[in-house]
Parts: C-alpha cells; structure tokens; sequence
C-alpha cells in the first residue's frame, strides 16, 4: 500500500460524503423521474446522476490524483477498474427501492489500491444505518457498534440448513443466468433438497453484503454486479470476520470485478458451507 496514503482520512471523508449524498437522495423521495436501461426492471433516476456527480465532484476536488469509477458515468468495454488507488461508486444501490419509497437504498463508497477494497463506507440515510470499514482496522455501525452485531449460539456450526441467505432475481428475466439462480433457489429451498431458514431480497447489493457483515444474514449469492455494488462492502464485511468468494464453484479469491459472488459471514463452519452452496447451484452463471 502506498505509504502516503491516510485510510482513516479516506474514511472520515467518505463518511461526511455520504451524509452530503443522503442528504440530496431524502430531499428527492419522491420526486424522481426514472428511465429503463436495459428492461423494466434495470432503471435509472435524475437523482443517481446527480448524486454520483457530487460525489465525482468532492472526491476530484480533494483528492485529484485519485481515479475515480461510478456506476453512472462507467462506459461499457472502455471503463476499467485499475491498480491505482480509486474510488468506487454507487450513488444509488437500490434504485428500484428508492423509486418505490421502500426504506432499503443506499449510498455505496469504496476504495481500492491494486484493485483491493481497503475502505468501505455505505449508508442508508432512510434508516440512518451507517457501516464503515477499514482494512485492518474492524467495521462498524455508526461508528459505535463493532460488526458482527449477532454472534450465532456457542458451538452452533453455519451449515445450509440453519442459514437465512440474501439473494437477488435480477435484471435478467429470462436466459440462462435467470434459469440457473431459479434452479438453485428451488434446490435450496425445497425439503427434498437443502431447505434453508429461508431468504430475504433487499433490493440492494450493498445493504445485502453488510447484512451479513451485521451477523442478520449469513450469506448472499449474486450474479451481475459490478465492482461499484461490493467495493464498499467487500471491506466492511471481511473486517467483520466474513469473506466474499466466488460465484459459480472453486473460486475462493474473486476479484472485486469478478460479477458473481458469494459473501458469507465468519465463523465455525464457513468454509465447508461455501463448498455445500457450491453443490447446490445448479449451472453455471455466466456475465
């Protein structure tokens, strides 16, 4: 890591952005306009724009000789994440929540050197849930509360059937990818296969990934992210004790930009439960 580089300055900063963004993404509840990107359920909101260009803004202004990569202004084919430090972006995870008025959105600040997540900042400000995290340094909620918030019981191992895991349908309705998450939904699920707790869609990658980071969830499975949906929470969630490992099986050290990801909390049992979802997904995601 380059020596010159203070994280606790990047997080303090990133913390009063996050504010500054939560403060504009309140005021306009409501009052948005949205257009589809790629169907019905892959949309976009003036208020994403606008808060990815504050954010753009302050990051330039403050730290010039940072690059800079946002979910709004990435270019398909031309944008790539690289080995300087940078900054990565999501104004808004969880638009579609943000559209709906429905108390799960989020503002997603990471920081990467050589391509590795090292601070972490997400905020919800409908529920003012802040998580920071630090590499080396632990995470936490609002500043106070060290992540995990919930310990499973004493000698209580993570397997698939004690486990309440996040997941996501998708902006791809149809297809492959779609037929291999259903497929390994009903696998999951169903009595004649592992039959989990059970499982909860958030609506945003991020409040996903620090759900587990919290101890809440125990995993959460997704294909068709991008690094500015887990830059953030990546940190937040391995100072918690947890980790992020590939999608599709055998991957245990997935890039930030991999696309398909499995996150899953610390504890007694995590790597023999990452091998038991692996058997479970039923294909191959591909992004």
């Amino acid at each position: 890591m380059e020596p010159s580089i203070d994280l606790n300055e990047i997080r303090d900063f990133l913390v009063e952005l996050a504010k500054q963004a939560g403060e504009l993404i309140t005021s306009k509840t409501g009052q948005t306009t949205y257009d589809d990107k790629a169907n019905s359920v892959d949309l976009v909101t003036e208020t994403d724009a606008a808060v990815e260009k504050l954010v753009a803004t302050k990051c330039n202004e403050k730290y010039p000789h940072f690059e800079f990569m946002g979910e709004e202004s990435y270019v398909p084919g031309v944008t790539k994440l690289s080995d300087k430090p940078t900054f990565v972006v999501d104004p808004i995870d969880g638009t579609t929540n943000f559209i709906h008025s429905f108390p799960f959105s989020c503002t997603s600040l990471g920081f990467a050197i050589n391509r590795e997540p090292v601070v972490g900042v997400v905020y919800n400000p409908f529920l003012n849930l802040m998580y920071t995290g630090i590499q080396g340094q632990g995470s936490f909620l609002n500043g106070t509360h060290k992540l995990p918030l919930r310990q499973p019981p004493a000698g209580t191992k993570l397997t698939l059937q004690n486990a309440l895991i996040g997941i996501e349908w998708g902006t791809q309705r149809s297809g492959v990818n779609y037929q291999v998450k259903t497929d390994t939904f009903k696998k999951l699920a169903a009595e004649d296969g592992k039959m989990v707790h059970g499982f909860r869609s958030l609506g945003s990658a991020a409040m996903n990934i620090c759900a587990v980071a919290a101890g809440q969830l125990d995993a959460y499975w997704e294909g068709g992210c991008y690094a500015w949906d887990v830059c953030a929470g990546w940190v937040i969630l391995a100072e918690a004790g947890g980790r992020i490992v590939g999608g599709n099986p055998g991957l245990w050290e997935p890039a930030v930009d991999q696309r398909i990801y499995l996150a899953v909390r610390g504890g007694d049992g995590c790597e023999q439960f990452v091998e038991d979802f692996w058997d479970c997904i039923e294909g191959r995601l591909e992004y």
